[in-house]
């Protein structure tokens, strides 16, 4: 257990912004799944938009890797380019 007030401090900080972490993570895996069930091109564009958007919010932040926010947004991208041409 933390023996100081600033360690005190530093694990509701990190817990604070770990829940916070959580529920943004959380909600893009949504908007993702999202995308990914969408038929209408129209529809897949604007949401590839904010989907892209959310995933480049969590890699400046650190909550995921910079990489997996890249892979994503090229699968993503694919497959609202395969919808444009079915």
């Amino acid at each position: 257990m933390a023996n100081h007030k600033s360690a005190l401090k530093r694990i509701r900080a990190n817990g604070a912004k770990r829940e916070l972490n959580r529920y943004q993570a959380k909600t893009t895996r949504t908007f993702v799944k999202r995308l990914k069930g969408t038929t209408d091109q129209a529809e897949a564009q604007e949401l590839l938009k904010k989907v892209s958007s959310m995933l480049d919010r969590l890699a400046k932040k650190n909550v995921i890797h910079k990489n997996k926010a890249a892979n994503n947004k090229s699968k993503l991208a694919k497959h609202v380019n395969a919808l444009a041409a079915a």
